[in-house]
Parts: C-alpha cells; structure tokens; sequence
C-alpha cells in the first residue's frame, strides 16, 4: 500500500469538497470512508480553515497529513461532482494511481458559469426578492441593476484578494448608494425594498446553512466558527450600508419613502421562483437542479404563507417552512443521488432574514434602541427556528440510514 499517494488522493478529495462549500461533517465522512475503503483506519478532524488525517501503516507506524482550506465560495455543482465521486471510488475500489486519474478528471469536468451569465443570476436574484420583498415592478429593475452592482464590485473585490470582510462592506456600500439614489430621483417608490432585494445578493446563505448543519451534527468547532463568519458579514453589510444611508442623506436629503406591496401568493411565489433562479445560477447549480432548487424555495414560501394564514404566527411559520425546505431537500437528495446540501441552500433562502438584518442595522443608524433591540432579537428568533426545523427531517433521515447500514 502506497500510503502517501492515498493521503494525496483523500486529503485532495476533501479539500476539493471544502473549497467548494461543503459541509465539515461531508469533508470527514468523505475522507473517512474512502481510507475505510482501501482498509485504513483513520482519524480525521476539519473545521472551516483546515483538516488533519491520521492514518496508521500496517506495521504501526503514524502518519499526519495537514490541508489548509483558505477563502472559498458558493460552488454547490463542486460539492455534487466530488460527493459522487467519493461513492463511485467506495463501490469501485480502482487501483490508486486510477483513483487519483479519477479524481483529475472530476476536477476537469467541474463547470463554472461564464461572467455575464453570473451577471444574470444577479439581476434575477436581485429583481425577484426585490418584488417579493414587497417593492413595485419599477423597484424590482432597481434593484436587479444594484444586485449588478453589488455582484460586480465583489467580484472585482474577490480577484483583488480582498478579504470578505472589506469586499462585502464595499459592495453594500455602492449598491446601497445606488439604491438610494433610485429612490431620492423617484424612479424607485421604495428604495428600502430596493436595498433588501439587491442586499439579499451578499447576505451568507451558504455559511448559514453549513453553520446550522454544522451545530446539528455535533461540530460545534465549525458551527460556532460559521456563525461568527455570519457576523461579521452581517456587520459589514450594515456598516456598508449605513455608509450610504448617510451619506444620501447628505447628497440627496431625506428619501422619501413607500410602503410595501402585499401582493398575492400566486404573485410573491413567481417572483420568489425567479429570485431563488438567480440564486441557483449564483451558487453554480447547473440544468435540471436550477429549476428544482427554485421550485423548493417556492414551495417553502407557500408553506410559510399557509401556515402564518392558519396560525397568525410568524415563528411557527418560519418553523414550518424550513421544515418542508429540509424535508424536500432529503427526499430529492435520496432520489437524485445528489447532496441535500444543493437543493437546501436555496429553499430556505426566501426565508433568511435578509429585511431583519436590514431594518435592525436602519435602527440603529437611527438611534432607536428599543426598536433595535426587538428587531435584532426577533431576527436572531428566526435563525434559531429555522435551524429546529431543518434539524428535524436530516435527524430522522440520517438516523434512518445508520438503521439500514445496521441491518
């Protein structure tokens, strides 16, 4: 047994599933079943920044393989191609050097969309929440063109080697700048609306997701380091955005402001579909998985609207809606052999409290503390909720699966 070249082999695969945007508990499962392959007991231990193997060679002797895992994105289609990659090389147990030709050839076929389609997923990202959101046809264009804004500018920020933190308070900042200018000239009535659809661009909904899977598994390491990334970007957001405010109110003076549209469901569930569409293209899903992905989100915001109409509460609403999200995102995971991770991400995004995060940072640039407070609070309730109701169905099914595995 060549037990360099399977520590290159595995370490490789699990970086490629970090990179990509796994879960921690998908890189150690990974890396832990393709060593139990070959007929090698491991110990494995990742967290977000990096991962140790420990293998043991026939006659007793340690080895310790370390990978770092720097910044990496939304690469959900990578988290797919390199997950079944792994069960192909546990069914097919092929010779070393084969695998490692395998694993090239996985990395080789993994697609990225081209710039100006990205650009696409951020006008449709964008208009579709910005209308959902409760703005008019003329605020969903505004803010498809701040969403262009934003996706721009961080792309920009990103090929620079910015760090997120600094990329996220930029884009915020001159997409909200735009926003508000829509709404100081009256092409858009509600530039709030305008802002919350383009903000939904930068809101982590991937870390969050992975930051709640994290915490149900039992990583607590990685979720706790998760949820402080999702911090971090929620305060950049809000001092990007706050930047703005301020300073359209010294270009532009007070910005008069539109209430909301509640439209009816048949017309939030379009708009939601498009929305989550350009979301899907954002985290590289490509073909028949953009429109399924799409479809689950729609189907968690109906759920949320049925619920909230039953029972006059908000939380509950939340509770049930990521519960359908999840429960939707197991069962397609089992029928398409694909991660449930994919299809999650984006069926709960129309539930992620992209307005709560803005409206709590609005009062505090305002100065109203009690409204602050209640906001963030209410926000941070949301988060908790959504976290019980995807924990429920990925309980049960994996419980459900170490049962079969039992047999």
């Amino acid at each position: 047994m060549n037990y360099n070249l399977l520590l290159d082999l595995v370490s490789d695969l699990g970086y490629e599933l970090a990179m990509s945007g796994a879960e921690t508990s998908r890189v150690e499962e990974t890396i832990t079943r393709v060593l139990s392959t070959y007929g090698v007991g491991s110990e494995v231990f990742a967290i977000p920044n990096y991962f140790l193997i420990t293998i043991q060679t026939e006659d007793g002797t340690p080895i310790t393989r370390m990978r770092r895992i720097g910044y990496h994105g939304n690469d959900l289609y990578g988290v797919e191609l390199f997950s079944d990659l792994s069960r192909k090389l546990c069914q097919h147990h092929p010779q070393l050097h084969d695998a490692m030709l395998w694993l090239e050839d996985t990395k080789n076929k993994k697609a990225v969309f081209t710039f100006p389609v990205l650009l696409l997923g951020y006008f449709l990202g964008a208009f579709g929440f910005g209308i959902f959101l409760g703005g008019s046809f003329p605020d969903g264009i505004c803010a498809g063109l701040c969403g262009i804004v934003a996706g721009t500018v961080s792309t920009i920020a990103v090929r620079q080697n910015a760090n997120p933190f600094f990329h996220t308070i930029a884009a915020s900042f001159f997409m909200a700048l735009l926003a508000y200018g829509f709404g100081a000239t009256g092409i858009a009535p509600n530039a709030d609306a305008v802002t919350i659809g383009a903000l939904m661009i930068l809101v982590p909904g991937l870390l969050f997701t992975n930051a709640m899977r994290d915490i149900i598994y039992g990583d607590i390491n990685s979720g706790v380091n998760r949820i402080v990334q999702v911090f971090l970007v929620a305060a950049a957001l809000a001092v990007g955005t706050a930047a703005a405010l301020g300073l359209s109110h010294r270009l532009f003076g007070v910005i008069p402001e539109a209430d909301t549209i509640d439209y009816p469901l048949l017309i939030s569930s379009v708009f939601c579909f498009i929305g989550c569409v350009g979301f899907s293209i954002l985290f590289n899903i490509h073909k028949l998985g953009i429109l399924l992905c799409a479809l689950g989100g729609t189907i968690a915001w109906i759920s949320y609207c049925i619920t909230l109409e039953l029972m006059q509460d908000g939380i509950s609403a939340y509770f049930v809606s990521a519960f359908v999200a999840s429960l939707y995102s197991e069962i397609l995971a089992r029928i398409r052999k694909f991660p449930a991770l994919s299809y999650l991400v984006i069926s709960i995004f129309p539930m992620i409290p992209g307005a709560g995060v803005y409206y709590t940072m609005i009062w505090a640039v305002r100065g109203n503390m009690e409204q602050f407070f209640n906001q963030g609070m209410y926000t941070a309730a949301i988060a908790g909720v959504m976290a019980v109701g995807i924990l429920l169905p990925s309980t049960l099914f994996r419980m459900y699966a170490d049962w079969r595995r039992s047999k």
